[in-house]
């Protein structure tokens, strides 16, 4: 009978019930922003800048662990719930769909006009639901183009104004917004450029509240999972590091059982396409309080410990072979980046094509259950192993060349549905034996005393800097290609990705000198690695 070990019991605990706190509410954050109107390039600024506050978060939170010694288990149980209450503030966000849906940040429309459009009266402006029921659009005649507003069906009744534009099966009110000379209509149908309105993005108290709430809430939660790897390995020890998989994956237990159950509830709870997520922040709050429990009896590692931290740091990162593993780990969390805030925009855009809204929240949820239960747990169970058996040069290359696969399956999706097969094979191969390999590689080529922060740095490569760069890059693809070409040029930068690690991996062979002691190279590697070695010289491990 398997024994229990009791002291590693509450991180176990921590990992489960942080993780399911988040299991219902961090794949929808965009969703929520794509639900209240904000397009997809502005998210992508927005996650571009995100990165770049939670990497700078990261030390000040050390620095404040380290400085009150006392007080680091009521910091880190100080995170978590300023991260819990962040998130519980999208209650307040109303969940009224715009009256004129956009998938894309602008969609092309070809009208037929009913009666000659005149200058803007100015009671659309004023109206209350102008930016709810409105949109901008820059049409075009013949060699005539000119900027317009089309007002919805029901606001167009509500302001007294008659319909002079047919698209579709629906009358709308169209009036121009700039005064301009006289125009001869030859016909009546021309096309539109129907574009959000930008004072309605900006102007509004809504966004800023969202992103407000975004910010404090993300930053929380990627700050608490950094400290939460670090006491990990603190507990294991030098010489369990390879069991890390198996206590992280109770995290993946986690969040894909309260994903999948907050799917469920939340279409239960609400039969339209627009969604409430009230069951979905229930759920958080519950396991959040339950993790504060956990906490409450977690023996928190002490954050850093060297006397000349920067400069062991320092003498580290001048090695050639930690400089080629920030890169790649730095494409990783660009690829990374793109699947988490952009697979289930696209997800929503193929069920909006496809019939498939009124099931999105079902689907989205089996998705992460599918991830996290079937894909990642097997993967986070048995990554030590694999990494064990292929060495963290050959495990990286592996984890491109499916990243690339994954892509091109996303990009081809027919239905939603489609995408819970993809998910459940490639998200261990590729995300959890991933992570895993990062960690794992910072852990074992840390200086004494210094693996707090070279779990920083490689955080801060992986999904720092490469989360900031692919969010800003996705969100400018998303908008101008869609999402089927966005993932597929991806796909086509992961095989590239892929085929760079191999061709520049053997340049970093040769032995190098890394400041730790009592390494154990892992299996796999070059014979003339394994050979003995003074415990001052450290080969090559990537």
């Amino acid at each position: 009978m398997a024994r229990i070990n009791k002291r590693l019991l509450p991180i176990k605990a921590h990992f489960f019930f942080f993780m399911a706190a988040m299991g219902p509410i961090l794949p929808q954050l965009p969703v929520i922003g794509k639900q209240i109107g904000i397009p997809p390039d502005i998210m992508g600024y927005i996650y571009a800048v995100l990165p770049v506050l939670y990497v700078l978060a990261k030390p000040l939170v050390g620095f404040l662990a380290d400085y009150f010694m006392n007080l680091r288990k009521l910091i880190f149980m100080a995170l978590i719930a300023i991260m819990t209450l962040a998130y519980a503030g999208f209650y307040y966000l109303p969940n009224e769909p715009h009256a004129i849906d956009l998938n894309e940040t602008s969609v092309q429309w070809t009208v037929t006009l009913t009666q000659e459009p005149l200058h803007c009266p100015p009671e659309v402006s004023a109206s209350d639901a102008y930016c709810q029921a409105t949109r901008q659009a820059q049409c075009s005649q013949g060699n005539n183009t000119f900027q317009t507003l089309i007002v919805a069906p029901q606001s167009r009744a509500d302001l007294s104004l008659g319909s002079n534009l047919q698209h579709g099966n629906d009358s709308y009110f169209i009036c121009l917004t700039e005064l301009t000379p006289a125009i001869y209509w030859s016909n009546t149908s021309f096309d539109c450029q129907v574009e959000y309105i930008a004072s309605c993005i900006y102007g509004s108290g809504m966004f800023w509240l969202f992103v407000c709430l975004l910010f404090v809430g993300t930053i929380g939660f990627n700050v608490t999972n950094s400290i939460s790897d670090a006491c990990c390995f603190d507990l294991l020890g030098e010489e369990e590091q390879s069991k890390y998989g198996a206590q992280r994956v109770w995290g993946t237990i986690g969040f894909g059982a309260t994903a999948l159950l907050a799917g469920v509830v939340v279409n239960l709870w609400t039969s339209d396409a627009i969604k409430s997520f009230t069951p979905a922040l229930i759920i958080m709050g519950v396991f959040s309080v339950l993790d504060l429990l956990s906490v409450s009896k977690l023996k928190l590692p002490k954050l850093g410990g060297s006397e000349s931290i920067w400069k062991d740091v320092w003498e580290l990162v001048r090695q050639p072979p930690i400089v080629t593993f920030l890169f790649f780990a730095t494409m990783a969390g660009i690829i990374d980046s793109f699947i988490i805030y952009f697979m289930f925009w696209h997800l929503e855009e193929v069920a909006a094509e496809t019939g498939y809204m009124a099931d999105i929240k079902l689907i989205e949820g089996l998705v992460v259950a599918a991830e996290c239960l079937a894909g990642e747990v097997p993967f986070f169970f048995y990554s030590g192993k694999i990494i064990k058996k292929l060495g963290y040069v050959h495990c990286m290359s592996m984890c491109f060349f499916f990243y690339a696969v994954r892509l091109s399956l996303i990009s081809w999706i027919p239905n939603p549905w489609y995408l819970v097969g993809v998910e459940l094979f490639f998200q261990g191969v590729t995300y959890a034996l991933c992570y895993t390999c990062i960690v794992a590689y910072a852990s074992a080529v840390a200086p004494p005393g210094t693996s707090a922060t070279v779990q920083g740095l490689m955080a801060g490569m992986d999904d720092g800097l490469g989360f900031s760069i692919g969010s800003l890059i996705g969100g400018i693809m998303l908008k101008r290609l869609g999402g089927r070409e966005s993932f597929k040029y991806f796909a086509i930068a992961a095989i590239c990705t892929c085929v760079a690690h191999i061709v520049m991996r053997p340049l970093s062979r040769k032995r190098q000198y890394l400041p730790k002691s009592g390494y154990q190279v892992p299996a796999g590697q070059a014979e003339n690695e394994l050979k003995p070695m003074n415990t001052h010289e450290l080969p090559n491990v990537y």
